[in-house]
This record gives C-alpha cells, structure tokens and sequence, in this order.
C-alpha cells in the first residue's frame, strides 16, 4: 500500500453548500476512501492555496478511483497528490536503482 497526500480545492458550489449546511467531510471521505478499498490516515481543512489536504493508504488502483469519483462530484477542483514513501521502502528503491544503473546504456555511449 502507498501513502498518498492530496490536497485540492472546492468549487464555490460546494462552499455555498457548506456554508448552508456546514458539515465535516472526514467521515463521507473516510466512507469514500474504505469503498475504494484504502484507509484515511488524516484529514485538515487548510488556510492558503489549497481548502484541504488529505492523507490516505491506498493499493494504486484505489487511490486514483477515489480522487477520480471525488473529482466527478464537481465539487473539488485543482487536486494534487503526491505519493509518500517510507525510508525503509526507499532503501530498496535506490538498491534496485543501483543494480538497474549497471545495466542502463545512457544516450550517446
């Protein structure tokens, strides 16, 4: 499972709709999130570019599905994720990076 941070924005409709029924998200995301088969680590509301910033593990399929149902709602926009890794997880990145560079021809040699 990856770790995957998503910040985004709401649209003014959703907004207004929260300002007419003001409700935290967390639970209908945490809903979302577990539908898709992952699990929300965290959720803010955030003052400055973004209106939220979310933190979930997800399987890769799960975690697009998710952003990709939140998005058709047409009521969050300008999505960014970034995918966390762990130091341990990164060890083997760069190990296997290690053996793979041995193997890789670089352009004009």
């Amino acid at each position: 499972m990856a770790i995957y941070i998503t910040q985004g924005r709401y649209t003014s409709e959703a907004v207004r709709g929260m300002v007419a029924k003001p409700e935290d998200r967390t639970e209908e995301l945490r809903k979302l999130i577990e539908a898709a088969g992952g699990k929300l680590l965290a959720f803010y509301y955030t003052l400055g570019e973004y209106d939220f910033l979310l933190i979930a593990e997800h399987a890769e399929q799960g975690g697009i599905a998710s952003l990709l149902a939140a998005a058709a709602s047409g009521t969050v926009s300008d999505l960014k994720t970034t995918t966390a890794i762990s130091g341990p997880d990164m060890v083997q990145a760069f190990t296997k990076a290690g053996s793979l560079a041995k193997k890789f021809r670089p352009a004009g040699k």
